[in-house]
């Protein structure tokens, strides 16, 4: 099914989609901080309980016969891959540093993903929206700078976190793309569905690692990761069938209000100088390439008005 042209109705979902995958993090950070418990389960717990949301979502909607069926299946088994791989990394990110630094860090996902929306899908990136990238790249850069040169003077651990945060970035941008690909002829339901089967198969690999018997309030807090992941699964991918990837990818931004709120409510963490001058220049390039593509609507909007019918 081919994406709709509804770039409001793909922000809004992108925004919600975003709030709920904050309130994930925030638990995966708390099970790990509290618990011990290792990535691998984590990508466990978030992938097999979100499978209920998926098939009760498809069963609202009275799609399950033909929802799940797919005509790409490597094409879910790639995205799979690179998807768990992120999640993994990110997962691990969070119980090495503050929740505000791994989300701020984050934030290169989707300014990489203006890049290779041009690379791979064909997208039209223009020479205003690589500097904007290269302003938002920028401020990663300033988020990681204290991470690193805690790692030169000792603390090799945030120096880590730091590295993973930004790998877990790289992946997660390519498979948005990989997202962005399969919804030009898959269902969302087949696409997520496809994917929390992937990554439940592929974190079970990790079982002989050292996974940790939780107690109750740690088991309902994992599997509410999985709840609150399948739920996000769902809007995401349907924001990125109304809209560009390149339209839809900066308002990740939204996530560092919820980072930082959570981060100070619950953890006790208050974001450095670096970690908000960082996001500040990444908020900004997000807002300025959203400003850059209003204006470019409004003039092919105009433009088709303008033009007589053949």
């Amino acid at each position: 099914m081919p994406p709709s042209d509804s770039p409001m109705r793909g922000i809004a979902l992108k925004c919600i989609s975003v709030t709920v995958f904050t309130l994930m993090a925030a638990l995966i950070k708390a099970t790990a901080d509290s618990a011990q418990i290792p990535p691998g389960q984590q990508v466990f717990f978030r992938s097999f309980f979100a499978l209920p949301v998926i098939l009760g979502w498809l069963v609202l909607r009275s799609e399950l016969r033909v929802g799940l069926l797919t005509a790409n299946p490597m094409g879910h088994l790639y995205r799979g891959l690179v998807g768990t791989t992120a999640m993994a990394l990110n997962f691990w990110a969070l119980g090495l540093l503050p929740l505000p630094e791994v989300t701020a860090i984050g934030f290169a996902a989707p300014l990489l993903v203006v890049v290779l929306a041009g690379m791979f899908l064909g997208e039209n990136v223009r020479a205003f929206r690589l500097g904007m990238v290269g302003l938002g790249l920028a401020g990663v850069l300033i988020v990681l700078s204290p991470q690193l040169q805690a790692g030169t003077a000792g603390d090799p651990l945030r120096m880590l976190g730091a590295v993973v945060a930004l790998g877990g970035a790289g992946a997660a941008a390519l498979a948005q793309i990989f997202v962005r690909q399969l919804v030009q002829v898959e269902r969302t339901s087949a696409i997520v569905f496809w994917f929390s089967i992937t990554s439940t198969g592929l974190s079970l690999l990790t079982l002989p690692f050292g996974w940790v018997m939780p107690g109750p309030w740690v088991l309902m807090q994992l599997i509410t990761t999985g709840l609150l992941g399948g739920l996000g699964q769902i809007l995401l991918t349907s924001a990125y069938r109304h809209a560009d990837a390149s339209v839809v990818a900066p308002f990740d931004y939204v996530a560092m209000i919820w980072a930082v709120a959570l981060g100070w409510y619950v953890f006790g963490e208050v974001p450095g100088t670096a970690v908000i001058g960082g996001s500040a220049l990444v908020i900004l390039a997000g807002i300025l390439i959203i400003w850059r593509e209003h204006s470019l609507g409004l003039e092919r909007r105009r433009q088709r008005k303008a033009t007589p019918p053949a």
